[in-house]
């Protein structure tokens, strides 16, 4: 009779736990099954054949491996600012087809006066001061922030194979998506590392995320509703590069779109192979280039020469000891030389219309750009 009356409490406590917790360890024994099938597959790949978002497979490591961290409001800004002291690290930026790798140490910004109460209410101003994380404007981790795309952020000290624990800060957009990832690699950080992540750590440390689904890619607006002679002129009047975001919001197109539309002679389309041959030629003429990767909420910047290229499987690669660039260009449908404001630089973009990275040839402030660069642009196989 005991053992009659105690086998199914045993059972019903065990359908209690898996009713209570049957989501995320289902996703958690799947994640394991899969790393057993395949040990060298990326998260992101692995979250994508599990049809979950990659903070979503991250964050079955919650109570162990993973701490996630508060990502309200100003969050993800002052948890960029408190980065800035944890010394070398190598800072992971990525969208679709494409992924910029930097290691070195974020620069810091000296502390500015307050601003006049006049100017402090402009608008425009105001905004880029919620983008600014206290450093990270050039040097050697150069990055842009959008920090209202910042949705999800997470710790992970992850034991390697080796037994050194392997430490990160990851950051997701509100679909779940990886936008942005630190990892120090200087020991005296650790100690930074870990007093960040107990004074942001989050309250609710369960693996249940607000994760919005993707919305449907908005509809182009048609060419013939562009009004392009308008266009046109406001693009050959430009005074600097900059400007060109703003006319696209004015005139709501795309960047893509823009490209087609363009001034006669201010832009001219490449085959989408001509990134090997850019960054080849690069390599080879040790000829300093500017590469900008990002994803809407953050840009990274590389400036400098680079030296190693490779192929690999549908990828092309910059594998330099402190840059690494990883570009997926099996899946380019089109890049363009473009010219603005006396500026030329280089263009991708993906099957989706995305663009994926984007060149220039390095100049000082004031200068004009170097010959040497124009002529590696002219050279590039046109399309």
């Amino acid at each position: 009779m005991k053992r009659l009356r105690t086998l199914p409490l045993a059972i019903a406590g065990a359908l209690l736990v898996l009713a209570g917790h049957a989501g995320a360890a289902t996703l958690s024994e799947r994640w394991s099954q899969l790393r057993a099938e395949q040990p060298k597959v990326m998260i992101r790949d692995a979250a994508r054949t599990l049809g979950v978002s990659e903070a979503d497979l991250l964050a079955t490591g919650i109570g162990s491996t993973v701490t996630r961290l508060r990502s309200d409001g100003n969050d993800p800004r002052e948890i960029m600012r408190r980065a800035l002291d944890l010394g070398t690290v190598l800072a992971l930026t990525r969208n679709e087809n494409g992924v910029i790798e930097r290691t070195g140490v974020a620069t810091k910004v000296k502390a500015q006066p307050e601003d006049d109460k006049e100017v402090v209410k402009d608008e425009e101003r105001e905004a880029r001061q919620r983008n600014i994380a206290g450093g990270y404007l050039g040097g050697e981790i150069d990055l842009r922030f959008t920090f209202s795309k910042w949705k999800h952020a997470f710790a992970v000290a992850q034991p390697g194979s080796d037994g050194v624990v392997k430490r990160s800060l990851q950051f997701f957009d509100e679909n779940g998506a990886a936008i942005h990832k630190i990892y120090p690699k200087d020991a005296a950080g650790v100690a930074v590392f870990d007093k960040l992540v107990a004074d942001f750590r989050h309250p609710e440390q369960n693996a249940a995320l607000k994760v919005a689904a993707r919305a449907p890619k908005a509809a182009e607006l048609a060419d013939s509703k562009v009004d392009v002679k308008e266009f046109q002129q406001a693009w050959n009047e430009m005074s600097d590069v900059h400007q060109f975001n703003r006319l696209l919001t004015e005139f709501k197109i795309t960047r893509e779109q823009a490209m087609r539309l363009a001034p006669a002679g201010m832009v001219q389309r490449l085959k989408p192979e001509a990134v090997r041959t850019l960054l080849d030629e690069a390599a080879k003429q040790q000829l300093p280039l500017m590469s900008f990767l990002g994803n809407g909420a953050v840009i990274q910047i590389f400036s400098g020469k680079i030296t190693k290229t490779a192929p690999s499987a549908g990828w092309y690669n910059v594998l330099d000891p402190a840059f690494n660039l990883h570009l997926r260009d099996s899946a380019f449908k089109s890049g363009w030389v473009v010219r603005r404001a006396g500026v030329t630089s280089v263009e991708f973009y993906d099957n989706e219309g995305e663009q994926v990275v984007s060149f220039f040839g390095v100049r000082e402030r004031g200068q004009p750009q170097p010959k040497s660069w124009v002529d590696l642009t002219a050279a590039l196989p046109k399309g």
